[in-house]
């Protein structure tokens, strides 16, 4: 969708970008974040040409966005900023309405996309159409500015710390309503803000920005696990992935090498297993293709009498397990519903891949609470 080959800004002897190299895909959200004048509100300002690049190429759908017509490549882009920008002498529907009728599309047409626009963006058509901007609070106005900015349909939206002068909750409901549009609409949307709780909750990728370079790319949760170096670790902050608990996946908390046993092995060498691995229970396996079986516990097995009943006659069938790709909170809650102390995790065709135990969750969150130096 959009492309930033070796771009480079400078203005004078301050050079504010420096060879940027960037892919942006269709449908995705992508946030960029970083300290002020870090570069990133001049980087949103070069894909509509508010600011030329003084050297390298940016790239609409292909093209060189250098070689087309400025004002065509605007109406293909929405823009929000943060003082949304309407003209206070109009109302709402005008102020929405104004690139449509530049599009020369039949008044009926107009009329019907503002009444959608509206609906969409959550405000009551009878109520606010004929309002002016100064008598609609700063999350209503900026509701505006979005509905204004999907106007003309466009593949591609901006946005400027839209949200950044909101209270906290009209903020919040603001975010939420930008994720569940994006979901209908499937719009790209390049959004600029120097908050780092924003940029998780809403990023498909978050691009983090330093001294004009960009230091790290990627999507929220390797961001969260992996930052790059101390700088990205430092401005995401060591313990954030905690306020994202939807990130830590139970592939990257589980026991991978856990204590197994063969259907076929007896009851009395399931005990015995157990002892010498100091386990109070087994994952019965085949063998060869390591499919999770069945699941054995001490207890259980310590009230039968006949120890020389295999594996596969005594152990229990229905179990709860889980999934790689679930997440930590997924975990808490199988292991509250089931009480037991062992969770298995299996992949789609039942493969056993690890464990999940009530010791190793508490290890795992007892590590929000470390002090990191």
């Amino acid at each position: 969708m959009i492309e930033f080959v070796n771009v480079t800004k400078s203005y004078k002897y301050t050079e504010v970008l420096h060879n940027i190299n960037l892919q942006v895909n269709e449908g995705q959200i992508v946030v960029c974040i970083g300290e002020s004048g870090c570069g990133k509100t001049t980087l949103l300002k070069m894909i509509n040409r508010l600011i030329r690049p003084n050297n390298g190429a940016i790239l609409y759908k292909g093209q060189d966005i250098s070689t087309m017509d400025v004002i065509a490549l605007r109406r293909k882009i929405g823009y929000v900023i943060q003082q949304t920008g309407l003209f206070p002498h109009m109302t709402v529907r005008e102020n929405i309405e104004i690139i449509p009728k530049a599009e020369k599309l039949p008044k009926e047409t107009v009329i019907a996309k503002v009444d959608n626009l509206m609906q969409m963006v959550g405000l009551d058509i009878d109520e606010y159409a004929n309002r002016y901007p100064n008598q609609l609070s700063g999350g209503q106005q900026q509701r505006i500015g979005v509905a204004r900015a999907l106007a003309n349909d466009p593949d591609l939206i901006l946005m400027d710390e839209p949200f950044s002068a909101l209270d906290p909750i009209t903020r919040s409901d603001l975010q939420d309503q930008l994720i569940e549009l994006q979901s209908k609409m499937k719009k790209t949307v390049i959004f600029v803000t120097h908050d780092m709780d924003e940029a998780i909750k809403i990023a498909d990728k978050i691009c983090i920005m330093k001294d004009g370079c960009i230091i790290q790319y990627d999507t929220p949760e390797n961001i969260l696990k992996n930052p790059l170096d101390d700088f990205v670790s430092g401005f995401v902050g060591k313990n954030r992935i905690w306020s994202s608990p939807e990130y830590i996946k139970v592939k990257d908390i589980m026991l991978e090498n856990p204590i197994t046993a063969a259907n076929h092995l007896s009851v009395l060498a399931c005990m015995e297993k157990m002892r010498q691995n100091k386990v109070d229970s087994l994952m019965i396996i085949d063998t060869i293709s390591r499919k999770l079986l069945g699941v054995v516990t001490a207890k259980q097995l310590r009230n039968l009498k006949d120890r020389s009943l295999l594996a596969e006659a005594v152990m229990y069938t229905n179990y709860q397990f889980l999934d790689p790709e679930q997440t930590i909170l997924d975990a808490l809650r199988i292991v509250n519903e089931q009480r037991g102390s062992t969770i298995p995790v299996v992949n789609e065709q039942g493969i056993l891949l690890g464990l999940i135990t009530k010791s190793s969750l508490v290890t795992t969150l007892s590590h929000q609470y470390l002090e990191v130096e």
